[in-house]
């Protein structure tokens, strides 16, 4: 069972933990939208200052929206617009800090200020993305990065 608990110990320690219980939580299953929408669930409640956590999947074309927890969402993101479309094109995380600064920013909810995109491939082709939006400016710093990313590829990993 989970429980939405605040997490102690250092940032690092936090993510270490939160890994852990990500891991615990999709086990054995290799569904993506399952282990997307536990995923997004733990995330969102485990960590402060989030309005938006979740998963776009590529459809060959464009980035369609999968589980999230929030507020509705965009549907689609063309791969040339967004902060998650430019980390899909790139395949590269993006973290920013102000969201109202970054050129093309889709405002699907007007309270986010800052984002991270994790870019998500399996056998080196795109398969999504992974988002996460605050209220907050600069809510992410290079811990929530790293960590995020090691979230992000246990997702990918039950995938296989």
């Amino acid at each position: 069972m989970f429980a939405a608990n605040p997490l102690s110990g250092s940032k690092p320690e936090q993510y270490e933990l939160l890994l852990a219980q990500a891991r615990a939580l999709i086990e054995g299953e290799s569904d993506r939208v399952a282990n997307a929408a536990n995923l997004s669930a733990l995330v969102y409640h485990a960590l402060p200052d989030l309005n938006w956590v979740g998963f776009y999947f590529y459809d060959g074309r464009e980035l369609v929206v999968g589980p999230f927890q929030g507020l509705p969402a965009c549907i689609r993101i063309p791969l040339d617009k967004g902060v998650c479309g430019a980390a899909a094109s790139s395949g590269q995380t993006l973290r920013i800090a102000d969201v109202h600064r970054f050129p093309g920013h889709i405002a699907c909810d007007s309270a986010s200020n800052s984002e991270l995109v994790v870019p998500l491939s399996l056998d080196g082709r795109l398969i999504g993305v992974f988002d996460l939006d605050s209220p907050k400016l600069d809510r992410f710093d290079a811990d929530d990065q790293r960590g995020l990313e090691a979230i992000a590829q246990a997702f990918v990993e039950s995938l296989r």
